[in-house]
């Protein structure tokens, strides 16, 4: 468990970091923008490449999928549910904490951790193809449509050929049909793949510099809930689905649970800054589920292993 909490304390400090440059003005809301959009077009497309495109074809489709697929769907939809019936939000605002509860950070802190807990950072692969194929398509056409404010052929076009997910569709192909590319072609995809995580957690480090956890009083019932559904539900539901649905053994029963309890991703909140919504929502889950999956990861190590 050492390892595990190694990887935390390397994430931690990246954000740290983003936080006093943020306190000490040396990037500002601005310079927060530009490293979203930095990370959006850019650094994530080409992490993801190089995350799929080196994983086991096999692994990717994988018996664990299914497990992780529907024990995500399950949050995402409880969460939806209550956001539109009984608090009445908006497209927009309801998916992005749809999205803090079941988008689970499969690859900057997943793969870290994966190694570290279960031995192998192939494991959260299946999770990266289901999340970036299935979920993301699905939440930037939604999202451009909810910021279009009708429903638009050419903004779900647009969704579907975003850099994200060109650059999973790509490193999938690669993976798949075992190519192998020049060295002179990956190391620079890599190079830059590389820059992903640590500007990511900075500029999300940036983003807490003046902010207060659950400080949005209006807020605070969704933050909780996504939060609550993120960190206890979800492992649960992969739990039952692995033990009482899908038979799965001790060890991918383990890998399933420590998957649905890690963290929400930083491509949420990317997601929040890209489109002007829910940022408050997906700041405050990331940050508490952060924190919080510390010691439920612990639990399910100790339990199930």
């Amino acid at each position: 468990m050492t390892h595990a909490l190694t990887g935390f304390v390397v994430v931690g400090f990246a954000i740290f970091i983003g936080w006093v440059l943020g306190k000490t003005g040396v990037l500002d809301a601005s310079a927060r923008g530009t490293l979203a959009k930095l990370v959006y077009w850019v650094l994530s497309p080409a992490l993801l490449f190089v995350v799929l495109s080196k994983a086991d074809a096999s692994a990717l489709f994988s018996s664990l999928l299914p497990v992780s697929a529907i024990a995500a769907l399950t949050v995402i939809l409880i969460y939806a549910l209550v956001a539109r019936l009984v608090w009445r939000r908006p497209a927009g605002e309801a998916l992005i904490g749809a999205l803090s509860a079941g988008q689970v950070n499969s690859s900057n802190i997943g793969i870290p951790l994966s190694l570290y807990i279960l031995g192998s950072a192939a494991y959260p692969a299946p999770v990266v193809l289901f999340q970036l194929l299935v979920l993301t398509p699905v939440a930037l056409s939604i999202l451009e449509v909810a910021a279009g404010g009708k429903f638009r052929v050419s903004a779900v076009l647009r969704a579907l050929v975003s850099p994200i997910i060109l650059g999973s569709a790509l490193g999938v192909l690669v993976s798949v049909f075992g190519v192998e590319l020049p060295e002179m072609v990956f190391a620079p995809v890599e190079l830059i793949a590389n820059a992903c995580v640590p500007v990511l957690l900075i500029s999300y480090g940036v983003s807490l510099h003046g902010q207060r956890v659950l400080g949005a009083a209006g807020q605070r019932g969704e933050v909780i809930l996504a939060s609550a559904l993120k960190l206890f539900v979800m492992p649960a539901l992969a739990w039952i689905l692995a033990t009482a649905v899908f038979g799965l053994g001790s060890h991918e029963t383990l890998i399933v649970v420590v998957l649905a309890a890690l963290p929400t991703a930083q491509n949420v909140f990317n997601y929040a800054q890209r489109f002007g919504v829910g940022e408050t929502v997906a700041r405050d889950t990331v940050f508490i589920t952060t924190i919080g999956c510390v010691p439920i990861l612990f639990l399910a190590t100790v339990l199930l292993r």
